[in-house]
């Protein structure tokens, strides 16, 4: 189990850890705890900010939008802007995984990246500390059902190959069901915060569908598109109550 959690924050941030297996069923099971961890942190530097700039500052949205690149490496965004521009380009899916592999940012990934990052802080100005938390774990676990059974790896992909298919749908329903249940008792009305967990991870497993069919499957830059894609979706269901 530590190995699993090691695994997941060496992966998913920054923190120095040092680990002698590669990123695998375990540490991807693990994932969604460290997006509980990275929302814990985001939220108190939205608090912080509210402190220090009022609390209607969009600044301290944007504060904890940017602790969360700075702690991810800014890895997610880097893949929601490779698969952007990925599925913006026209051609086999061969030339499409070429694209993603190219390492430059085309306009659909700085688009893409622009208003994920406009939208998200935006949204995190206008939510309580704990939806924030709600928000930033939904998100890894749409990465982690985008590696439920049955779903293949890219070809090409190294990331891909370890982790594509590996989670039990046990493992995922597990996962749904508790980021689901915890957004209904942080949220005024017992079906806003569920709906709006459901509707985002939803969406974005269409989103996954789509570059599985496009791509050939999935990858580590649409895992991290997954990740992005409900967070902003989690966090704009939420403020919208």
């Amino acid at each position: 189990m530590i190995r699993c959690l090691a695994g997941a924050f060496a992966f998913g941030t920054v923190a120095p850890m040092r680990v002698d297996t590669p990123l695998g069923r375990g540490s991807m099971a693990a994932f969604p705890l460290v997006g509980l961890v990275l929302g814990l942190v985001a939220a108190g530097v939205a608090l912080g900010g509210r402190a220090l700039f009022g609390p209607d500052s969009l600044l301290a949205g944007l504060l904890a939008v940017t602790a969360l690149a700075l702690l991810t490496r800014g890895l997610h965004l880097d893949g929601l802007a490779d698969t952007a521009d990925g599925l913006g380009c026209y051609g086999s899916a061969e030339k499409a995984r070429r694209v993603m592999r190219d390492g430059s940012a085309g306009p659909f990934g700085v688009a893409a990246v622009t208003l994920s990052l406009m939208l998200t802080a935006g949204a995190f100005t206008a939510l309580p500390a704990a939806q924030i938390v709600v928000a930033v774990t939904a998100g890894r676990v749409a990465a982690l059902a985008a590696c439920a059974r049955g779903v293949p790896s890219a070809p090409g992909s190294s990331l891909g190959a370890l982790v594509a298919g590996s989670q039990p749908i046990a493992v995922v329903t597990g996962w749904v069901l508790a980021v689901t249940v915890a957004a209904g008792f942080l949220t005024t009305s017992p079906w806003h915060g569920p709906v709006a967990v459901l509707a985002a991870l939803a969406v974005t497993g269409l989103l996954v569908a789509h570059c599985v069919r496009r791509f050939g499957g999935v990858s580590g830059d649409v895992l991290g598109a997954a990740v992005e894609a409900a967070t902003v979706l989690t966090a704009l269901g939420l403020a919208a109550g």
